[in-house]
């Protein structure tokens, strides 16, 4: 019944204009308004949907991956932009954050809101 859909996802945050700069400028998204929420355009013409909702509690889990080809580069040019790695206990990371061997390399940040975002290597 869904299978020609052309499905999207989306989460929230509670300051869209925290998240346009956010996304946009430290990330380099292009970013659209679109009826009160933001449109973060990624890899493969897809959008993602961002929608303000004020009492906006942040998900424990990773809620967008950002597939690259060299996460060291990646990581090291976010962190210039003032993007700070997560670290988690239980978990051997390097000294950037980087989780290695236990599938792809992968490192973790959060963006304004709390958000859980990854970079991680195809």
């Amino acid at each position: 019944m869904l299978a020609d859909s052309k499905a999207f996802s989306g989460f929230a945050v509670p300051d869209l204009e925290q998240a346009r700069r956010f996304y946009g400028e430290t990330l380099g998204l292009r970013v659209e308004d679109e009826d009160g929420s933001l449109n973060l355009h990624v890899g493969g013409d897809r959008t993602v949907l961002v929608y303000l909702k004020p009492d906006h509690t942040p998900a424990t889990y990773t809620i967008l991956n950002f597939p690259v080809d060299d996460i060291e580069a990646t990581v090291d040019a976010l962190a210039e932009r003032g993007v700070r790695f997560e670290r988690y206990q239980g978990f051997d990371q390097d000294e950037r954050g980087i989780l290695r061997g236990a599938g792809p390399p992968i490192a973790w940040f959060q963006d304004p809101a709390g958000n859980v975002l990854s970079v991680i290597q195809e």
